[in-house]
């Protein structure tokens, strides 16, 4: 369990600057409402204000709280609530978020959860004031944190008020160990005072252990466990027979990779529509700035938002992905995909999800924020590591316009995530033991 922190001289530091930074995070809300309304919702939470005033009371020593940053982790959250459930049928989920597509997304899943006695708020921002307004209104009975989130002050106040907080589906890539021991007099007591730490591989947990946590399990990826939305699934089923031409997906994508995947296109001219290109971005607020740039390279464009519940196939040169909550349908549509974040320097997003699709994934060089499971997926035959974009659009075009060879991959992506499962209710059990 954890001990108890006192307020070091680095941290009252910290505390200090995370106060006087309060009304510069005030104009950056108000800034990002501008182009993503979620948030300039309930700002007054940020702050540790939480209306009504008994908001959560009748849930105190009882809540199981959660914080997942954003989308990804809120997706892996999903998973493991899930798992939580069947462990806890009657349990009070306390859900908190940082950013507006992970609030966006924990909304629905608690919509389809049904569980009308669970709770959805921000985060606060990590002044003493704050957190301490937010332990006293919720008082949860453990708390969990999800994969990279350190916060100090939270981090010491549920310390202080024996409220156990634990680490889960833990990584550290090495870039942000780097970051943790430049800052190791406020990160190290944050990390050495968390009641748990469970990592997602042993090169997370050596990284982790170096920073000052104490882990004390490597449970494996919760996103291995993750059940791809069947009605989803079920209607990119019912569109591909439609498909004149196998889909190539770039996913998630990230900005300054549909520049190169559309300069790559333009090099190769007819060549390039021997398949159909689909380009879902990573985050809703460029979808407009994508559809331009896909404009201004002089391709044709149709977006999903205009497809309605029926593929018509649309005739046009690229896809736009511009939904939330579909990459299901997306991974589903698609032969193979080319995975976002690993073209430039970001470290690359989520492979896991397409696996489970049964959807080849071709991995450009960046891949550390994945680097295990990216290995393993291709030593698996799961996935193909390219040089750089142009090979990937190559890589990627030869595979699906050859049968065997895709059919192929296909299985084997089945079986590499089928081999990997197990972390959720590894996690879960974990998270209920630590609670007692």
């Amino acid at each position: 369990m954890a001990r108890r922190v006192p307020l070091s001289l680095a941290r009252a530091l910290y505390s200090v600057l995370a106060w006087a930074a309060q009304p510069l995070l005030r104009r950056k809300l108000r800034r990002r409402a501008l182009a993503e309304p979620g948030y300039g919702l309930a700002v007054a939470e940020r702050f540790g204000h939480y209306t009504p005033a008994d908001l959560g009371q009748d849930g105190r020593g009882q809540w199981i709280w959660i914080h997942s940053v954003s989308l990804g982790e809120t997706r892996a959250a999903a998973i493991l609530i899930r798992a939580l459930r069947e462990i806890l049928p009657g349990m009070r989920l306390l859900l908190t978020h940082s950013t507006a597509t992970g609030r966006e997304e924990g909304a629905r899943l608690l919509e389809g959860a049904g569980g009308k006695a669970d709770l959805q708020v921000w985060l606060p921002w990590d002044t003493l004031a704050a957190t301490r307004s937010f332990i006293a209104q919720f008082r949860p009975a453990v708390g969990v944190l999800m994969e990279t989130e350190i916060w100090p002050n939270l981090i010491a106040g549920c310390a202080n008020a024996g409220i156990p907080l634990a680490l889960a589906n833990a990584r550290l890539n090495e870039k942000s160990e780097a970051g943790a021991l430049r800052m190791a007099p406020i990160a190290r007591p944050a990390y050495g005072a968390l009641a748990a730490v469970w990592a997602q591989t042993e090169d997370d947990a050596r990284r982790l252990r170096h920073v000052g946590a104490q882990v004390d399990a490597v449970l494996g990826n919760l996103k291995f466990d993750v059940r791809p939305d069947e009605a989803q699934l079920a209607r990119a089923a019912g569109w591909r027979p439609k498909l004149a031409k196998p889909v190539v997906l770039l996913a998630s994508s990230r900005e300054g990779e549909e520049a190169l995947l559309l300069e790559r296109l333009k090099v190769l001219g007819a060549a390039a529509h021997a398949v159909q290109w689909l380009i879902v971005p990573r985050h809703p607020q460029r979808f407009d700035v994508v559809a331009q740039l896909i404009a201004e390279a002089g391709f044709t464009l149709s977006r999903r938002s205009a497809w309605g519940d029926a593929l018509a196939e649309p005739q046009a040169d690229i896809w736009l992905g511009d939904s939330l909550g579909e990459m299901p349908l997306y991974y589903g549509l698609a032969a193979a995909a080319l995975m976002g974040g690993s073209f430039e320097p970001l470290g690359g997003q989520n492979l896991i999800e397409a696996l489970a699709c049964a959807t080849p994934v071709v991995l450009g060089p960046h891949t550390f924020n994945f680097s295990q499971a990216s290995e393993q997926a291709v030593q698996a035959g799961a996935a193909l590591r390219s040089a750089d974009m142009a090979a990937a659009v190559q890589d990627a075009m030869a595979l699906v316009q050859d049968g065997p060879r895709l059919a192929a991959a296909q299985a084997r992506a089945g079986e590499f995530m089928q081999q990997h499962r197990g972390a959720a209710r590894a996690t879960a059990q974990a998270i209920v033991a630590l609670m007692r």
